[in-house]
């Protein structure tokens, strides 16, 4: 499966080859990253992501992640975390088409709120980082 995807301004795209693992992260890291109240993110091996016309900025998010954005219109595109250097997760939003992109699991499952009823009969993990 070949997906495309890129940031709000177009400045950044990219392609990638393979089988997203894809799922809901709750935990507050992701919250913040994203101004929302969850993530959708969608795990690829590194190396089949090809970043076209422009790469992301990165910025250390975390004592143990870094995220892309695009540094012209601020679109979140990825999360890179240390003990995992051959995995990358794409933003599912970013994707130019997202609907098979759907979630399979529950991430950070503590910290969900209350409220958000998304995936709530998928497999759910946990996280012990906060922040």
């Amino acid at each position: 499966m070949e997906l495309s995807g890129r940031c709000l301004c177009g400045t950044v795209r990219f392609r990638v080859g393979g089988e997203p693992r894809v799922h809901y992260c709750h935990c507050d890291m992701c919250r913040r990253a994203t101004g929302s109240a969850f993530a959708v993110l969608a795990w690829v091996p590194s190396q089949s992501v090809a970043w076209i016309n422009a790469t992301p900025t990165y910025r250390r998010s975390s004592p143990i992640a870094q995220r892309g954005f695009c540094s012209s219109c601020g679109s979140p595109l990825s999360l890179f975390y240390d003990a995992s250097p051959d995995e990358v997760a794409l933003h599912v939003g970013a994707f130019d088409n997202p609907a098979p992109l759907e979630p399979r699991y529950n991430y950070g499952s503590r910290q969900r709120l209350g409220w958000v009823c998304c995936g709530i009969d998928l497999p759910h993990h946990d996280t012990e980082e906060r922040w």
